[in-house]
């Protein structure tokens, strides 16, 4: 499946780039970011959320969507 990504904050800039295509041929969020860690290793240490058509959801969530976003943590005021 194809999945739009996209990267925010802290992400993007470890990533280097806002958004990307990518070819996956996983099931959970879970092995989405195992494929993603692997490409980005400076993501295993690094806390975030993971959205699924802007919707938060778990690793342990089904993919079903095409667009998935990496979310910083949020600071509040």
């Amino acid at each position: 499946m194809i999945l739009n990504v996209k990267y925010f904050g802290l992400i993007a800039e470890l990533t280097t780039r806002e958004e990307e295509v990518l070819e996956f041929s996983g099931s959970t969020i879970f092995d989405f970011l195992e494929v993603l860690n692997a490409k980005y290793p400076e993501l295993m240490n690094t806390n975030f959320q993971v959205a699924q058509e802007h919707e938060i959801v778990s690793k342990e969530t089904q993919i079903s969507g095409k667009e998935i976003a990496l979310l910083p943590p949020f600071s509040g005021g």
